[in-house]
């Protein structure tokens, strides 16, 4: 029988200060999150972060959270309600840190009879502080719960036209307002990570012009990818040049990450004469603390502050008909397919060097 879950990253159970520490706790201490060596994570988690950071995170969920709870459980939970109305199929909702948990949702699909799992990951692009620790958790925990049960996964889907089309389907009723300046904000990640994730070894970020030479290491190149979605957008959407640009967000250390930073570019393209801006976030489906709390209420103060006039977040997909569509699209093929143990258009993702 086949199944289906959907993975996404987590939130806390609630705004409490406990809740989020424990929350950020099992989040940094995942190795390919704080991709250093584990007593060198252990002390910066412990020492560094959980002593103070528990207290202003609990702050910025308290700022957007819902009477139903974490607007990303819960708008994920509405998707997961809509998705298996149009199917027979059972369908399983689970988030890498926290509730509800990978193990819970397993052993659901495994009593349903489930022995042939797509495992859909919801983030966009190849990341692993993301899609990959989603993946590899999945199969871990399949492997000691269910051994009998195949779990393939569904490709990052940055540059799907279903996917692009649903993201300029959510923006058009902001774009068609007028905007001097649209920015893509992608959650950024480290610039190691970015490495660590080349299987060739030699080509991301060798040149400042890597990503638009063609290489195997795009498979598995966040950076990328995201500049695809942007490109597959601006040319859906009819973005004139020199009215968009990218940025990426949610920085974490000292060390460099992904640039341009959400945080500096904002009050830049204030001196540049930007006075009513659109942000985006492609690389979220469901809105979270990183775009309500970060960009919507954070970002946007910023924004006032250094001059502008007026700072609208695009809302994410979350319960948009054609992202919809688009997974109702991805459960279909799969269900269409044949029985064979090898799925065409699938791969499943193999690990990284991520250290432990």
């Amino acid at each position: 029988m086949k199944g289906f879950l959907l993975v996404n990253v987590g939130s806390p159970d609630s705004p409490s200060v406990p809740d989020v520490r424990r929350y950020l706790r099992e989040f940094l201490m995942d190795g390919r999150v704080l991709d250093v060596n584990w007593l060198s994570r252990f002390c910066v988690v412990h020492f560094a972060i959980l002593p103070s950071r528990p207290k202003q995170s609990a702050h910025a969920y308290q700022a957007i959270w819902t009477p139903e709870g974490s607007p990303l459980v819960v708008t994920s939970k509405h998707v997961l309600s809509k998705l298996q109305q149009r199917f027979e199929a059972p369908i399983e909702l689970a988030m890498r840190y926290q509730n509800p948990p990978i193990p819970a949702a397993l052993r659901n699909l495994a009593k349903k009879g489930v022995d042939d799992l797509l495992l859909i990951p919801l983030f966009p692009h190849y990341a692993m502080s993301s899609f990959e620790t989603a993946v590899e958790c999945v199969k871990a925990v399949a492997a000691s719960l269910s051994p009998g049960m195949r779990t393939t996964v569904q490709p990052p889907f940055y540059a799907d036209s279903d996917y692009i089309d649903a993201l300029v389907a959510r923006a058009s009723p902001s774009l068609e307002k007028g905007f001097d300046h649209l920015l893509f904000s992608y959650h950024g990640i480290p610039e190691r990570q970015i490495r660590k994730s080349d299987p060739t070894g030699r080509h991301c970020l060798v040149t400042p012009a890597c990503c638009e030479n063609p290489s195997p290491a795009h498979a598995t190149c966040y950076r990328a990818q995201c500049l695809r979605t942007t490109a597959e957008f601006v040319k859906k959407a009819a973005v004139p040049a020199g009215k968009y640009s990218i940025s990426f967000q949610s920085r974490l250390g000292r060390t460099p990450w992904l640039k341009p930073y959400t945080d500096f570019e904002i009050p830049r393209l204030v001196t540049q004469g930007v006075k009513k801006m659109l942000v985006i976030c492609p690389s979220f489906v469901s809105d979270c603390l990183e775009t309500l709390e970060e960009i919507g209420i954070r970002a946007r103060q910023s924004f006032i502050e250094a001059g502008g006039s007026d700072l609208a977040l695009i809302p994410c997909l979350n319960e948009h008909p054609l992202w919809l569509k688009t997974l109702e699209r991805i459960v279909q093929a799969f269900i269409a397919e044949s029985s064979s143990p090898i799925h065409p258009g699938r791969f499943a993702v193999s690990s990284s060097p991520a250290q432990s």
